[in-house]
């Protein structure tokens, strides 16, 4: 396969997709993906399992209609500041309203009582119960996805390994050598981080003048009315260990739904997470009945699954799934990226099942 010339692939980009630091995001992969795909034909498409965002704001580029989904509440909300805002961008005076804690005095301290010692200092705990109730007002609902989205970036950037998993504040306070991490970046006060993040959603931003959308649901249960489904389910590797993002990036759906969130939290756990409800995909024992369920589900779209070669199930299975449902099955591997932190021979795979 040629590779394509930055020109071709960029022909009608428009914003500038924003920084990342979740686990599994499919940007640097989004290039490659594209040109597997760029010459079917299609008009609409869903990005099932959305997450970062990326295939979605690429399609989005393209002026493809797409809906973003995603069952985690705050990525429904990223969703909706990346994809399904057509232009919208806050101003410094919506900058200014929001971090002005002073007006917000009647901000619930839910995060101060609840969290204290486990991911943020006090005075951080208060700003967040102050901002996102300042959030939570506004009337603009892309504004307020976007402030979102600036808020839950700043939130990820200053925890050890961006991630919500164990009570380890202490990593971030002790004074010792450190072979990880960026202290300063951890130190950094959240207003700076949020400005920043404001920037880069703002320069995301864009009118691609064909109606987008984000919507929160199980994606099985989704209508199809797809020319193209894009799926990139959570991965078990061939050791069966799985990623569970629910649980890695908690603390995030309890910003999105604040007003619940004292009623979700499981109390026992040492670091606050929520209380956890079966998940199929990541269950090794039932991942590939999940994945055959999908398969039949958007049987009469076109279908592109993001996968690794040594997942559960394999990705001969997998094309055999398909073939029971499409004529053509393609799979392509990426032999030039390489994972981070990886030190397996594991590969990007993309299958593209079609019948026309």
């Amino acid at each position: 396969m040629a590779k394509p010339v930055q020109d071709e692939l960029f022909a009608r980009a428009t914003g500038k997709f924003p920084s990342t630091r979740y686990q599994g995001s499919k940007q640097k992969f989004i290039d490659w993906i594209w040109l597997c795909i760029k010459d079917l034909h299609f008009d609409s498409c869903l990005d099932a399992f959305g997450g970062t965002g990326c295939f979605a704001y690429r399609a989005k580029q393209e002026s493809k209609s797409v809906t973003y989904n995603d069952i985690l509440p705050f990525n429904a909300l990223i969703g909706k500041a990346l994809i399904e805002n057509q232009g919208s961008v806050l101003l410094d005076e919506d900058v200014a309203a929001i971090l002005d804690v002073a007006r917000a005095n009647q901000a619930p301290r839910f995060i101060e009582e609840t969290f204290k010692d486990i991911y943020y200092t006090d005075e951080e705990n208060r700003w967040l119960d102050k901002v996102s109730f300042n959030i939570r007002n506004m009337k603009d609902p892309y504004k307020q996805a976007m402030a979102y989205f600036a808020l839950f970036q700043a939130c990820i950037i200053k925890r050890p390994y961006n991630l919500f998993h164990r009570k380890n504040l202490y990593v971030r306070m002790q004074e010792v050598e450190r072979s990880f991490g960026n202290k300063k970046t951890w130190d950094t006060p959240f207003e700076t981080h949020f400005k920043k993040f404001v920037r880069e959603i703002n320069a995301a931003s864009f009118d691609s003048s064909v109606p987008c959308r984000s919507i929160c649901q199980d994606a099985v249960l989704i209508k199809n009315e797809y020319d193209l489904v894009y799926i990139d389910t959570p991965y078990i590797g061939a050791s069966g260990k799985n990623v569970d993002y629910a649980d890695f990036y908690h603390f995030l759906t309890g910003l999105a739904q604040y007003d619940q969130w004292k009623n979700l939290v499981d109390y026992n756990s040492m670091h606050k997470r929520l209380k956890r409800s079966p998940n199929p995909w990541c269950d090794k024992s039932k991942i590939v009945g999940e994945f055959e369920k999908l398969i039949e589900h958007y049987s009469k779209s076109i279908l592109a699954i993001s996968y690794r070669s040594d997942g559960i199930p394999t990705v001969d299975e997998l094309r055999t799934m398909l073939k029971k449902h499409y004529r053509d099955v393609d799979v392509f591997e990426s032999w030039e990226i390489k994972y981070a932190l990886s030190k397996s021979s594991s590969k990007e795979v993309l299958l593209v099942a079609k019948n026309a």
